[in-house]
């Protein structure tokens, strides 16, 4: 039979359309096939070259597209940014989502993962702002309509590298209809969004302490705030009685904002204010006038004042009140009608409020201030503290707190029907402990700020009748004054928050308002596969947005996986230098090795401890499979025969444990389970597979019996249609050089159905045979046996077990090293026990090693074993170790500790049984 082939789109190891197609069948499984010559594989898989290879054959052959089908799968990409670059979380992130629509794809489902890319409007300012200050100028001084166009120059020219990264991943997502969030037909769902809910009172513009960015200078959404412990201090300050002697000390994490205090507040249940309350204070050098928001004259005098809102225990238990500068404040300032005197602008400089500090900067003021407190004695005391610090989640620049006119959407009446929707079970949040945190910020919503004050954007759609005076919103800019017909109107000049727009995108992808199509087809969806840490960011307002506007939910499963650490636990940063480049790794490990690598180190929810020592299992694997392959079809000869009509126990055994890890790969990816589901197909193909099926057929290879290498061929296909989804490109490597593959792609060939093979009494033989081949071998390694020997194996008082060796002989002298099998009425003279609780059986070792000196041996091993395992097992009780020892590093030696106890044990049984 001809080796000569094409390598066309079949890819290496094919020759399409040679032979005949037969029908095989054994025991009811029918089966089709293709025959098809083939080639044995080369020694080394060549990764990069299948990689780009099978990513373009499926594309070109437009196996990304939706195809009708049995039922329908529809997952909605997180749009990455175009700003971004691929790190380890979309790495973890898009794997997932790609694992979960191949399997659907392949369950012969209609299938769409629709991709897309937002504008990232802060993110994407801030590179074109780079660009622009290496001309030594600002955005202000190209202006808003030069700077939207150079935005646009540079989103042309960088703003598709993630999606081309994501590509080199393997993500079968539909690319022919990406969608920008910045695209015309996607900008009018976003304006229509904004008009209805401003046409129904749910949006209104309102002056309040927002969350404000001095470096991006906008406004931010609680959500956008980034929360980090930063070491610190707390400075105790005497502020003097404004009549009489004395003073009370306050303690603060700000001291430049103390310029902006209208009062002092304790507990009202703290005893040792009780008669102070009413009283009022001086602040220590203010001495100049200040002015509130409102314009009018603030005193340096301030009022001491009691609120539930005070922690006793926090400092001396009297607080500043700043109102302006700090949300709690804010709050006491809005029930006790204080005034709020501004000693910060937008820029983060002292304003004139400040007095002598005016001009400063946050951290040159507070460097001023608390010297000249302390020069005029009215620092009592600096303490070490950890600060709670909020940064803007695109520059980590620190928040300033400030009070702002901003555009507000109305949350509460939004969140009902998405809450609702989480409580009666409609929507499930994957692991449960997210309907805890869900619910904690859905009951406690509040207004959600939408307006930001940069140019890249959805600006809003409010415009301003400068005539008389008439507020209107507009999708469609309008011409003149619905009311007056003046043609002197004006646009707002904020632009919408991003998540404002990203919150339609299950629908305002599909084509949403209109009634497309593909809106009506496609929505909703099933699965959202996000971080966590944009539950409220992202998730609960595509619910919201969802029950709004589509009258249901977008998705009825939220799978929610855990951020990628490094081994220390700590999150990759690019300044600590422990956040490698996927692409770096994809080179050195291939794609297949890094997916797989990551998925079988993540716990459901829970974050990912990552190292390189993952992407060597994926690879380390890969190069299992591929030679596993390469063993099958070198001896294959370039046909597939069918399943024999006469299976060997070896057989049944194989095609059990293949039904077994169908039915259990199914359970898991329908509960979502993924790192079980690929744990389970590692342990078939390397412990079941690999280590014992392929090792027990060789003698039948020795022989010519090739039926073993048909159940293998049979086998492999079957077993890559599971794996595919994990592992897509070796998988489709190997898959085209089946001579028995029937199909043009195993991306598109039926997912396995359980076969009906399950042989539990095929198992208990097989998995006995393996204990008696495991135990000499472990005889063997025990008292050094010399390699080659043989060995004999006798039976006491079990017949069954016997005749089991007996009838598989073949394989026990071939793995073990058995020359015969014997029945013995008491144990051999020097023969060792085989550890079994199913049968009673010994391996002579008389005349082939001194047992006296190997027990001698084994007595010394276990002695020095033993000061060793007591040693560490003081270290591991010392609370001294435990506490001041690196986290990993206990676990190290943990897990040691248990591996030497159980090398230990066994060494003390194999002495006992000499």
């Amino acid at each position: 039979m001809s080796k000569t082939r094409s390598h066309g789109v079949f890819g290496k190891g094919v020759q399409p359309g040679c032979g005949k197609r037969q029908r095989e069948g054994h025991g009811g499984l029918a089966l089709h096939y293709n025959f098809r010559v083939s080639e044995t594989l080369p020694t080394r898989y060549d990764f990069a070259s299948a990689e780009a290879r099978w990513y373009t054959f499926w594309e070109k052959r437009g196996f990304f597209r939706p195809r009708p089908g049995k039922g329908r799968f529809v997952i909605m990409m997180p749009p990455p940014n175009i700003t971004g670059i691929l790190h380890m979380g979309h790495v973890l992130n898009n794997t997932i989502q790609d694992v979960l629509v191949r399997w659907h794809r392949m369950k012969g489902e209609e299938t769409l993962w629709q991709p897309g890319i937002d504008h990232a409007g802060i993110a994407t300012m801030n590179k074109v702002e780079q660009e622009i200050a290496k001309e030594g100028k600002t955005r202000f001084d190209v202006g808003r309509e030069e700077f939207i166009k150079r935005t646009w120059a540079w989103k042309e020219k960088y703003g598709g590298t993630i999606i081309e990264q994501l590509r080199r991943l393997g993500c079968s997502a539909d690319w022919e209809n990406l969608v920008f969030t910045m695209d015309p037909g996607y900008t009018r769902a976003v304006l229509t969004a904004f008009v209805e809910l401003f046409n129904s009172g749910l949006i209104y513009r309102g002056k309040r302490l927002i969350n404000w960015c001095p470096r991006c200078k906008t406004a931010l959404s609680d959500d956008e705030v980034e929360r980090e412990d930063k070491a610190s201090h707390l400075w105790y300050i005497r502020y003097p009685f404004a009549e009489g002697e004395g003073f009370l000390t306050v303690a603060t994490t700000r001291p430049e904002t103390y310029l902006g205090d209208t009062a002092v507040a304790v507990n009202p249940k703290d005893a040792r204010f009780s008669g102070l309350i009413g009283k009022r204070l001086r602040l220590p050098l203010v001495d100049w006038e200040r002015r509130d928001t409102e314009g009018r004259a603030v005193y340096p005098e301030v009022p001491i004042i009691a609120h539930s809102a005070v922690d006793p225990d926090f400092g001396t238990g009297a607080v500043k009140v700043t109102p302006a500068h700090d949300p709690a404040d804010y709050e006491i300032a809005k029930d006790e009608n204080l005034p709020l005197v501004q000693v910060i602008d937008q820029s983060g400089i002292m304003t004139e409020n400040a007095g002598p500090f005016a001009g400063l900067t946050r951290e040159e003021a507070r460097e001023r201030v608390v010297a000249e407190l302390e020069k005029a004695g009215f620092l009592e005391k600096v303490e070490g503290y950890t600060v709670p610090l909020g940064t803007c989640y695109r520059c980590g620049t620190a928040i300033e707190p400030l009070l702002s006119e901003q555009w507000f959407v109305r949350m509460k009446e939004l969140a009902g029907p998405a809450t609702e929707a989480v409580r009666s079970g409609r929507v499930k949040i994957i692991p449960e402990y997210g309907q805890k945190i869900f619910f904690n910020w859905m009951d406690n919503i509040r207004d959600w700020c939408i307006s930001r004050q940069i140019w890249w954007g959805h600006r809003v759609p409010i415009y301003y009748c400068d005539g008389c005076g008439e507020i209107f919103a507009s999708v469609d800019k309008p011409e003149k004054c619905p009311k007056c017909n003046s043609v002197n109107i004006r646009q707002d000049e904020d632009v919408l928050d991003t998540w404002a727009s990203s919150w339609l995108w299950p629908f305002g992808t599909l084509g949403w308002p209109d009634r497309a199509e593909r809106l009506l087809r496609y929505y909703p969806g099933d699965v959202l596969v996000t971080g966590w840490e944009i539950l409220f960011l992202w998730v609960a307002r595509m619910m919201m947005a969802g029950a709004r506007f589509m009258g249901e939910m977008p998705f009825h499963t939220v799978y929610l996986h855990g951020i990628v650490r490094d081994e220390r636990g700590r999150k990759m940063e690019k300044s600590l230098g422990n956040s490698p480049d996927p692409l770096d790794l994809f080179r050195e490990y291939s794609v297949d090795g890094v997916r797989m690598g990551i998925l079988f180190i993540t716990p459901e929810g829970r974050d990912v401890l990552f190292s390189l020592k993952s992407c060597e299992i994926g690879r380390n694997f890969a190069n299992k499979l591929w030679n596993a392959a390469r063993l099958v079809l070198s001896n294959a000869g370039g046909e597939f025969r069918g399943l024999p009509q006469e299976l060997r126990l070896e057989d049944k055994w194989i095609l059990s444990r293949l039904d077994a890890a169908i039915l259990r790969t199914n359970e898991l990816l329908e509960a979502y389970e993924l790192n079980g589901a690929l744990k389970t197909l590692y342990d078939f193909l390397w412990a079941e597979f690999c280590d014992w099926y392929l090792e027990a057929i060789k003698p039948r290879l020795q022989s010519g019996d090739r039926g073993g290498i048909d159940v293998a061929l049979f086998v492999l296909d079957v077993y890559l249609r599971l794996l595919h989804p994990f592992m897509p490109f070796i998988t489709e490597e190997l898959w085209q050089a089946l001579p028995n593959r029937d199909g043009e792609s195993v991306m598109i060939a039926p997912w396995p159905e359980p076969l009906g093979k399950v042989d539990a009494g095929a198992e208990k033989e097989f998995d006995a045979l393996r204990e008696m081949v495991s135990g000499v071998r472990e005889i063997r390694g025990t008292f050094r046996v010399p390699k080659g020997a043989k060995l004999r194996l006798f039976f006491r008082n079990s017949p069954e077990a016997m005749g089991l060796a007996l009838e598989n002989r073949t394989i026990l002298e071939f793995l073990a090293g058995i020359e015969g099998v014997s029945e013995s009425a008491d144990p051999p003279a020097g023969s060792a026990l085989i550890p079994s609780k199913s049968f009673e059986a010994y391996v002579t070792l008389s005349g082939i090693i001194d047992t006296n000196k190997e027990k001698t041996r084994l007595e010394k091993e276990i002695a020095e074993l033993s000061i060793q395992v007591e040693r560490m097992r003081a270290r591991l009780s010392d609370p001294d170790f435990l506490q001041k020892a690196p986290s990993h590093l206990v676990q190290e030696q943990k897990l040691r500790f248990s591996e030497m106890e159980a090398k230990l044990e066994r060494l003390r049984e194999q002495a006992k049984r000499l």
